[in-house]
C-alpha cells in the first residue's frame, strides 16, 4: 500500500477524529475530506493539462488541503512564501514553469500566472476524492527551492516514489504511532521536514498541530508542546537552544518520540532535553533535500552514551533502501575512521535538479551506483554509525592549516557553557581569512575565554574577532542563518 492508498483509508475509517489543530481550530477528517474535494475539483476544472501547480504557502487548512488535493490528482506542487521578495518568488515561478497558483484568497498577483482561489465559492463536487492514475516512479510530487551560490533558488524535485520510499523506510523504523498520536508541525512548508510533519500522521489517522504565527516562534513551540500534549515532534535543534534557559521547569512525559534535524544536536544539549522528555524515544535524525526528508537516524538511549565528535551527536545509519559512503576528492570511498565527504544512494534520491548544470556538479558515479554529494564532513565508525563532523564550506584554511569551525565552537561552548556561538570565517582587510565568533546575548569580557581556549587549540584557531548580538537571526526553516549574521558583524 503506497502513501496515497493510506491516507484514503484513514479519511474513510477516522472522519470524525481531528486532522489538524491550526490556530487553535481542529479540522476533522471529514472537513479536510471536503475542502480537498472541492479543490481537486477546481484544479479539474480550471487547469486539468498542467502538471506544475504553485501553492501560496499559509497556515490554513486551505493549503494543506490544496496540497493533498495535488497529491491525488497526480500533480507536482511548489510551495511559494507570500513573504518572498518579488524577484526570488519570479525566479521560482520561472524555472518550475508555474502557470497556476492556489490561494485561499484571490488578492494574490504574480506577472504571467493565474491565481485558483481555493477558499471562496467552493466547487459543486459529490465530496469525495479521485485518485488519478499516473507513474508513482518517475512523476514529481513537489519541487523545493533551496538557497543556490550563485543567489538564484535551486529547484529539487522529488518524484512520487522518493516520498513513497521515506514513508516506507520510516515505517520500517518501527515508531509505534496511531489514531491516538498528535504531531508537532513547526515548519515552514517550504522545508522539506515540514513533509513529514504533516504526512506521517495523517499515513496513521493521528491529529498534526500547528504553531500559532504570532509571537516568538520557539516560545509557541513550548507552548504547544505543553497545552496539547504532543506525543511526536520532529524539530530543529535551535528550539532547544533556545528553550534551554527553561529545561528545569519543562516537563513533557506525554511526549513518545523527540526527533532532531536540520542542524547539528550538540550532545550536552541532548543530555538535558532527555530530562524534560523522561518517556520520549530521542532520536537524531539526518538528510538534505536530495534525499527526501532524512535518510539516517540515530537513537539515543542513555544520556551518558550518546556518540559524538566535538560535542555534535553522531547521525546513525542510514534507513531502509538507502545507502551513504565516505568519499575522498577523487570521489575514491574512505575506510572506516577516515574522514571526508558524505554521500548519499538510493531510493530517497532526487533525480537532479531543474538545473542541468549542477546536476553534473552534484552527483557522481561509483561501482554502478548513483551518489550525492552532501556538503557535509562525516566518517564511519567501525560500529557502523556515521559521525557528522561540519560542513564542507565550514572547513577553513588559516595561515595553511586546514580547520574545522565546528572544533572552535565546541570549545567556546564547553567553556562559556553557552549553547549559542557560531564560528565564522571573514575576510579581513588584508584580504586573508580570518575566525570570528559571535555570541548570542550581551556583551562581557572575553579575555578569560580566549585565554583559556588557547590552551584548547593551537594559535591560527585563535578567533581574530568576538562579536555580541542580542538574538541569532534564524532563517524560515529555523535553523541559525550563519549568512544572516556574518551580514549584521561585517
Amino acid at each position: 500500500m503506497n502513501f496515497l492508498d493510506k491516507i484514503i483509508s484513514v479519511f474513510n475509517t477516522h472522519a470524525d477524529k481531528s486532522a489538524f489543530c491550526i490556530q487553535n481550530q481542529y479540522y476533522s477528517y471529514a472537513d479536510l475530506l471536503i475542502i480537498t474535494a472541492s479543490i481537486q475539483t477546481k484544479i479539474n476544472n480550471h487547469c486539468p493539462g498542467e502538471q506544475n501547480i504553485g501553492i501560496v504557502i499559509k497556515d490554513d487548512i486551505e493549503t494543506y488541503a490544496s496540497i493533498f488535493a495535488l497529491f491525488f490528482s497526480g500533480k507536482t506542487y511548489i510551495p511559494v512564501h507570500p513573504g518572498y521578495p518579488a524577484e526570488r518568488a519570479g525566479q521560482i515561478i520561472e524555472q518550475a514553469s508555474i502557470k497556476y497558483l492556489l490561494s485561499k484568497t484571490d488578492n494574490t498577483s504574480y506577472p504571467g500566472v493565474t491565481v485558483i482561489a481555493t477558499g471562496t465559492s467552493p466547487e459543486e463536487n459529490n465530496g469525495k476524492i479521485s485518485l488519478a492514475s499516473f507513474p508513482l516512479d518517475t512523476t514529481n510530487v513537489y519541487i523545493l527551492f533551496t538557497s543556490g551560490s550563485t543567489g538564484v533558488p535551486k529547484g529539487v524535485p522529488i518524484t512520487y516514489y522518493n516520498l513513497d520510499s521515506f514513508v516506507k523506510a520510516f515505517d520500517a523504523l518501527g515508531y509505534k504511532t496511531d489514531h491516538n498520536d498528535r504531531f508537532l508541525q513547526m515548519f515552514e512548508l517550504t522545508f522539506d521536514l515540514s513533509v513529514m510533519s504533516y504526512l506521517i500522521p495523517l499515513c496513521h489517522g493521528a491529529c498534526i498541530y500547528t504553531i500559532p504565527d504570532s509571537g516568538m516562534k520557539f516560545m509557541n513551540i513550548y507552548g504547544v508542546l505543553e497545552t496539547h500534549k504532543i506525543t511526536f515532534a520532529l524539530m530543529v535543534p535551535s528550539v532547544l537552544a533556545n528553550l534551554r534557559p527553561y529545561f528545569e521547569e519543562i516537563d513533557l512525559p506525554d511526549m513518545r518520540y523527540s526527533l532532531f534535524c536540520g542542524e547539528a544536536l550538540y550532545k550536552d544539549v541532548a543530555q538535558e532535553w532527555m530530562h524534560c522528555v523522561p518517556n520520549a524515544v530521542v532520536e537524531n535524525v539526518y538528510g538534505p533535500t536530495e534525499a527526501t526528508i532524512f535518510c539516517l537516524t540515530y537513537a539515543i538511549t542513555e544520556p551518558d552514551n550518546i556518540i559524538a565528535y566535538n560535542g555534535i551527536a553522531a547521525i546513525g545509519r542510514p534507513m531502509r533502501g538507502m545507502e551513504a559512503i565516505v568519499v575522498d576528492d577523487n570521489n575514491r570511498q574512505l575506510p572506516k575512521e577516515e574522514k571526508g565527504e558524505l554521500c548519499l544512494h538510493g531510493d530517497q534520491l532526487t533525480p537532479g535538479y531543474l538545473n542541468a548544470e549542477k546536476t553534473r556538479d552534484a552527483f557522481f558515479e561509483l561501482d554502478w551506483k548513483r551518489y550525492y554529494r552532501t556538503g557535509d564532513i562525516a566518517f564511519r565508525q567501525d560500529d557502523g554509525n556515521f559521525i557528522y563532523c561540519g560542513r564542507t564550506d565550514h572547513q577553513v584554511k588559516i595561515q595553511g592549516f586546514r580547520i574545522e569551525l565546528s572544533e572552535i565552537e565546541f570549545h567556546l561552548r564547553a567553556i562559556t557553557g553557552s549553547s549559542n556561538v557560531v564560528a565564522l570565517a571573514m575576510n579581513a582587510p588584508n584580504g586573508l581569512m580570518q575566525i570570528s565568533v559571535v555570541f548570542e546575548g550581551a556583551e562581557h569580557n572575553m579575555e578569560p575565554v580566549i585565554e583559556t581556549l588557547k590552551t584548547k587549540v593551537p594559535p591560527y584557531m585563535i578567533p581574530a574577532a568576538v562579536h555580541f548580538v542580542t538574538i541569532f537571526p534564524l532563517n524560515t526553516s529555523g535553523k541559525t542563518d550563519r549568512k544572516a549574521l556574518q551580514k549584521m558583524i561585517a
